[in-house]
């Protein structure tokens, strides 16, 4: 039996920029086949970007080195300061499985190439240009990572270092006019997505990006009873209201059974705040009109009712089963992410545990 291991992958501040955040994650997860545990947005402080920059340089073979120069090189340049009044923003993801490391790698690719094809992440969101000499003009990995298990190790204990400090959600790092109207809303991709590795988490998040709205905070999160059920409270009232007390409550029921893979009623009080089966990816978006933006593109709670293109009419199947949640006000907004503490950093204890048990 093989022997589970952490693997990362970062999303690059370009990548995060050009929006190329959905295509990625659809292919390492569908491809990997890994588990994806863990996310979180850091803005990279000029100490981090250095500290993570002087572990890359380990080559000796004269052309892997220089690759790895040129990595090295673009860290230190992209990951700090600001780009038309955007800090740096990158988004960091942990996954776990069976030969994880190699997974990855076959994934992610090399970036250097003769001949692109598109097989792998770099082949299609990198870019090494060189002139006729072979000088190197342009270079952007689109995501960077590490293919040796105690170099993960290594790089996970030193961003979970600064994940407090350089991580969360990300709510000062773009300047916006002064007379725009900006909000924060929260985007829950819902546990149906993550039945098996597939392409679905990712495309919805494609679909999000057409919003135009900037992605600030990201967490894996496994919902509790206790959240859930705290969560769709709201919803109660009017399934009561619409069905009859009985079968609203039935329904409600199975809604908090989607998300956290327990009914209430089967759930032991002291089990109610543990977290749930059910995974699924909470993502903080900012904007200008952000809830309206990001609601449009989701579509209305019946796929069936769905517009073409919306997320709930490509993604959806049922009322409930229907890809993703959306917060429909500002407030709902402030009042549901307070619920699954969208700001709570499960990432680094995540790491912690996970070498603690080797």
């Amino acid at each position: 039996m093989q022997t589970e291991e952490l693997s990362y992958v970062i999303v690059t501040p370009y990548s995060m920029r050009k929006s190329r955040t959905g295509g990625i994650v659809g292919r390492l997860i569908s491809r990997t086949g890994l588990d994806l545990v863990g996310g979180r947005m850091f803005a990279p402080s000029s100490e981090l970007a250095k500290r993570y920059a002087e572990t890359i340089v380990t080559e000796t073979d004269a052309r892997h080195r220089a690759t790895q120069e040129l990595i090295h090189d673009y860290i230190l340049q992209n990951f700090t300061g600001s780009i038309n009044g955007q800090r740096p923003r990158v988004l960091f993801l942990i996954f776990r499985g069976p030969d994880a490391v190699e997974k990855i790698r076959g994934t992610v690719g090399h970036i250097v190439h003769e001949r692109t094809s598109g097989e792998t992440i770099r082949d299609t969101y990198g870019d090494y240009i060189t002139d006729d000499s072979g000088k190197v003009t342009y270079f952007e990995p689109g995501v960077l990572a590490v293919f040796d298990p105690k170099a993960v190790e290594r790089d996970l204990n030193l961003w979970a270092e600064f994940s407090d400090r350089d991580g969360g959600i990300l709510d000062q790092v773009i300047t916006f006019p002064t007379e725009a109207k900006i909000e924060k809303t929260l985007v829950l991709i819902k546990p149906d997505n993550f039945k098996f590795p597939n392409l679905r988490p990712g495309g919805v998040i494609e679909v999000f990006s057409r919003s135009g709205l900037y992605i600030i905070g990201f967490k894996v999160h496994r919902m509790s009873v206790a959240q859930a059920e705290e969560f769709y409270g709201p919803v109660l009232a009017v399934l009561e209201k619409k069905l009859g007390a009985k079968s609203g409550r039935e329904n409600w029921e199975s809604i908090v059974e989607f998300m956290a893979g327990r009914k209430p009623s089967e759930c032991p009080t002291e089990e109610r705040d543990i977290p749930g089966s059910e995974k699924s990816i909470a993502i903080v978006y900012q904007g200008e009109d952000a809830v309206r933006k990001i609601r449009d593109v989701l579509g209305p709670t019946d796929p069936a009712k769905a517009p073409p293109g919306s997320i709930r009419r490509e993604f959806g199947q049922t009322v409930m089963i229907n890809a993703a949640h959306a917060s429909d006000s500002a407030e709902n907004a402030k009042r549901e992410m307070a619920i699954i503490r969208a700001d709570e950093n499960n990432f680094k204890p995540l790491i912690e545990n996970f070498y603690r048990r080797q």
